[in-house]
């Protein structure tokens, strides 16, 4: 079991996807969760669920990342009620879709606050209470576009690249205090990502290119986390391909393969 049975694993993002997969492995673990998202109604169903079938408890809390309060308040929250978190999971997060010259700069700065600012600072936050136990574990979730980017996820990609250096730097250095720090880079998955965003027609999902569905990327995750690397990639062949993309190939031309598989497939 990854951390304590005393303390809960906070997993952002919980409602539906890779989030959602982690809640269960850990509570198949044995662990006791925290599980936030903005959906109520899924986190009560995921509460249901898991604690019929494994028996664990679940805290859940409605929270929406994008809204600046929201780490404060979800940390105050659980400090109140006496819970203990030593497993951090940032998995919250989404993407706006096209070319950055007509997107939405709203729905972009939104994005930013839930995908780097929300996380830094739960990141922040929770980190100094594992420092003062000498022990726990953080997950970020990065993704693939954070080592190569594309034009159809431009300022994702920029706050997945973030989140990347952000997480490698902090976990240098943590060596030694007994907190590990884990990002991990997803190919395409099959959730609600591509729909919230509006992506559902880019060649990468429509054509199947290095794309995963939810659960395979939960364990890929979970199996780094429980290991304490520092950086992993969904999948041999996808961690095979982007190692020989960004040692190997000029910069330009990696990002031009990249954007060419996130380009709508009727273009």
């Amino acid at each position: 079991m990854i951390g304590s049975k005393v303390s809960y694993a906070l997993v952002t993002g919980a409602s539906s996807g890779i989030g959602l997969e982690l809640a269960r492995l850990f509570a198949k673990d044995g662990k006791d969760i925290v599980v936030i998202a903005r959906s109520k109604d899924k986190l009560e169903e995921l509460k249901r669920d898991l604690e019929k079938e494994y028996g664990m408890k679940v805290k859940v809390l409605v929270k929406d990342l994008a809204d600046p309060r929201s780490p404060q308040e979800i940390f105050s929250e659980l400090e109140k009620e006496g819970v203990d978190v030593d497993v951090l999971v940032n998995n919250a997060g989404y993407a706006v879709y096209g070319v950055f010259s007509g997107t939405d700069w709203q729905q972009e700065a939104e994005m930013i606050q839930v995908n780097i600012v929300a996380l830094t600072q739960l990141t922040k936050l929770f980190l100094k209470k594992m420092l003062e136990k000498k022990s726990g574990k953080i997950l970020n979730i990065s993704s693939v576009l954070g080592l190569i980017p594309s034009s159809w996820f431009s300022v994702y990609s920029g706050t997945k690249h973030y989140v990347l250096g952000f997480s490698n730097a902090i976990a240098a250095a943590l060596k030694g205090t007994g907190v590990s720090v884990t990002c991990f880079c997803p190919t395409a998955t099959k959730t609600l990502f591509f729909k919230r965003a509006n992506a559902e027609n880019s060649i990468s999902l429509k054509r199947g290119a290095l794309v995963m569905d939810g659960a395979t990327a939960a364990r890929l995750a979970y199996r780094a986390l429980e290991k304490g690397k520092t950086t992993a990639i969904a999948g041999l062949l996808v961690s095979l391909m982007t190692s020989i993309s960004v040692r190997l190939m000029p910069r330009n031309l990696a990002c031009s393969v990249m954007s060419s598989l996130g380009q709508p497939e009727n273009r």
